[in-house]
């Protein structure tokens, strides 16, 4: 089945690897991007369509949505990879919480508003599905004190994926994944895994027949939450 998929902060790093397994797997991928200049370029070399789309700023959200049920009108997979991790430190008693908010809009509200602006498309497709790229480093029980605005940020989009699950799980497949510490430009040359592998769940989780619902993943293996 050919889908239409969005990604967002397609780009770099996992997300532009995503949307490049996915176009060579046929389907439509729609990747977004901040930088036009940035998102253009990477759709391009990957067989994209580019549409601007910064998840931190709600009325650009808005915008987006509206433009693309315009012109499109059809969502069969969301993907919301666009995230930041900002250097935070290691001191939760000291961290400035404007570094919190900023990246809790990003990788929380942006996710949130385009899942509710999205919903309605997503369960008309046939087979419908929303995958939010989390981390490990967002789990409860391995919570440490070490970067703590990207920790809680990615607690919260888990506990988002499983609140959406309950929402629409009936008639969309909704789940989280990590795709572990993969070399990018967040995870630093000095990650142990390539980005290639770091894509493969997510596409696996878009793509697949079988694949689980309403769970956290890691190399298409059920992990705790």
């Amino acid at each position: 089945m050919r889908k239409t998929i969005i990604v967002t902060g397609g780009n770099r790093g996992i997300g532009k690897e995503i949307c490049r397994q996915l176009v060579e797997l046929g389907h439509d991928v729609v990747l977004t991007a901040r930088s036009i200049e940035k998102g253009e370029e990477a759709a391009l070399e990957v067989g994209a369509k580019f549409r601007e789309l910064d998840v931190s700023n709600q009325e650009n959200i808005k915008a987006f949505v509206y433009k693309y049920k315009e012109e499109v009108g059809e969502l069969d997979v969301l993907i919301n990879n666009a995230a930041i991790m900002i250097s935070d430190g290691t001191d939760v008693l000291n961290i400035d919480l404007e570094v919190v908010r900023k990246t809790i809009d990003t990788n929380v509200y942006g996710p949130w508003l385009l899942i509710q602006e999205l919903a309605q498309l997503l369960e008309k497709s046939e087979d419908g599905r929303i995958i939010n790229i989390s981390s490990e480093m967002g789990v409860i029980d391995d919570l440490t004190s070490n970067h703590p605005a990207y920790r809680i940020s990615k607690t919260a989009l888990n506990a988002l994926t499983l609140i959406i699950h309950g929402k629409l799980g009936s008639s969309v497949k909704v789940n989280a994944m990590c795709p572990g510490w993969v070399r990018t430009d967040m995870g630093g040359s000095g990650a142990a895994r390539p980005v290639a592998k770091g894509a493969e769940t997510a596409v696996w989780l878009a793509t697949e027949r079988d694949v689980p619902n309403g769970k956290f993943l890691r190399d298409k293996r059920i992990i705790d939450w």
